[in-house]
């Protein structure tokens, strides 16, 4: 099939998106993103918002391409899990302050000004995620050169950006951008501030640019829609999720009565305005995935088209352009300077990990090209940061559990399981399983496994202890938890009744 520009397109199964309705996607990626963004309120950063990423992608692919091919479709959530990370290099915290900060309660312009931040930050941020998870998903097919110039020109848009939008900073003589979201002597004249150096005008511009490229010169429309909805997501449900942390800072009296007065010293209200604005995106992406739904373009599973050979473009999303050995090197070189950055002061790597688009150069352009990287980086390597965040905090400053235990428990454990599973799936990926079947999977036990990692990073806040500030949160992401999980295995029989093709071997 030929599009309006002459690229080669796939065509779509007919019947994966017909018996979806519209609160499935709205609700499964609600629950997804929620929990998964709670949860990065624990881990931060750039690899911790990969987790709401991984698992609001992985509940799309599952709902939209059961019949799809595997392969292509682990492309697509991985692509998305990383580009999720691009927004962690914005600082956000002092833009918080503006809408809750004691001295500026009751400051309404400066409310504004600090939500008007959040929309826009938040804007960005999951606009990435949108855009190339409709890059993964759509007609459109991406080689490994062409994500090379796009990501180094992501790079130079992000540099000229930073220059226009975001510069110049002096804090030392008070002198801060034009358009500038942190603490500024504009909002409280007389106190001793220290401004954050901010990067959302740098992210912006790359954003536009990358947004320009494919709905203008590639013609991509999933990718254009799918970016649009992802900033509709992130500048409503930033804001959103904020709101609620800021009426309780402008109103206490409110929570001085009645139920209020015993739940309001057990909640932690900055976790809840991640978990909404996670919930918020999460259903933004789903509704907005549902509306294009015409336009995902994977490549229907060979093994439902019977024993026959295809020589047709379709299969061409099965190839692997990266040898096996190259693969490996980048793993071992993507893998060592995420451990020194996260883990360690060597000041190289953590300049150059720093920055979200720099952290993911090597994997999205390994995930485009590899056989093996889109399910490493499904499961093992966006684990590596979190279970070394929660022995980091249990084992080294909580002393909550030994050495040897805790590096087994949280770390060798959800390492080991999922890298076996990653390995599983490749060597799977051109033997019949379905796209829809590997985010099944993939998404149990994604889900399980972070929330029990975070679980014990809350301490095990059981209903039936005491409870503590951060039991409410545990409770809403256990919910989350088990609602997906009922959710996915009813789906599943539904389809096993209504005589979807699933392979499952």
């Amino acid at each position: 099939m030929l599009d309006s520009v002459g690229e080669r397109t796939l065509a779509a199964p007919a019947s994966d998106d017909a018996s979806v309705p519209l609160w499935q996607p709205a609700l499964l990626a609600a629950m997804a993103g929620g929990m998964g963004w709670g949860i990065r309120g624990q881990y931060g950063h750039e690899t911790g918002a990969m987790i709401a990423g991984l698992l609001v992608s992985l509940a799309l692919v599952f709902l939209f391409c059961p019949q799809a091919a595997m392969l292509p479709a682990a492309r697509a959530v991985a692509m998305a899990t990383i580009a999720m990370g691009f927004g962690g290099s914005m600082t956000y915290g002092q833009t918080i302050g503006l809408t809750q900060d004691a001295p500026l309660i009751g400051h309404w312009e400066a409310l504004r000004w600090g939500l008007l931040g959040l929309a826009i930050k938040g804007a960005i941020w999951i606009g990435f995620a949108g855009l190339f998870l409709g890059m993964g998903l759509g007609a459109v097919r991406y080689r490994v050169r062409e994500i090379l110039l796009m990501m180094l020109a992501l790079l130079g848009f992000y540099a000229i950006g930073v220059w226009l939008l975001n510069q110049p900073f002096d804090p030392a003589n008070k002198i801060l951008p034009r358009i500038y979201f942190s603490d500024d002597w504009r909002w409280e004249p007389g106190a001793s501030l220290k401004p954050r150096r901010e990067c959302w005008g740098g992210l912006l511009l790359a954003l536009l640019g990358v947004w320009a490229w494919v709905s203008g010169i590639r013609r991509d429309r999933l990718a254009r829609n799918l970016a649009l909805w992802g900033m509709i997501g992130g500048g409503l449900g930033f804001p959103l999720g904020q709101s609620v942390q800021a009426f309780h800072a402008w109103n206490p009296e409110v929570f001085k009565s009645g139920l209020w007065l015993r739940l309001d010293p057990l909640m932690n209200w900055w976790n809840w305005m991640e978990t909404t604005f996670g919930a918020v995106m999460g259903a933004c992406l789903g509704v907005g995935l549902w509306l294009n739904r015409r336009r995902i373009a994977l490549a229907e599973n060979r093994s439902s088209r019977g024993n026959e050979a295809h020589s047709t473009f379709a299969d061409s999303r099965f190839d692997a352009t990266i040898p096996p050995t190259i693969e490996c090197l980048l793993v071992a070189l993507h893998v060592s300077l995420l451990v020194l950055a996260e883990f360690t002061s060597v000041p190289g790597a953590n300049a150059l990990y720093d920055l979200g688009l720099l952290l993911g150069l090597i994997p999205m352009i390994a995930v485009t090209g590899g056989r093996w990287w889109p399910f490493l980086l499904v499961l093992p390597i966006t684990m590596v940061p979190i279970a070394g965040k929660t022995i980091r905090q249990l084992v080294y400053r909580e002393h909550s559990i030994g050495i040897v235990p805790g590096w087994l428990l949280y770390g060798v454990l959800p390492l080991a399981l999922t890298t076996f599973v990653a390995i599983w799936f490749a060597r799977r990926s051109s033997r019949g399983l379905s796209a829809g079947e590997f985010a099944r999977r993939a998404l149990l036990i994604c889900t399980w496994l972070y929330f029990g990692l975070n679980f014990a990073f809350f301490q095990f806040p059981w209903p039936w202890a005491a409870w503590t500030s951060r039991t409410p949160n545990g409770l809403a992401f256990a919910f989350c938890a088990l609602a997906l999980t009922v959710a996915v295995i009813c789906i599943s029989r539904n389809r096993a009744r209504s005589g979807v093709r699933i392979p499952w071997r």
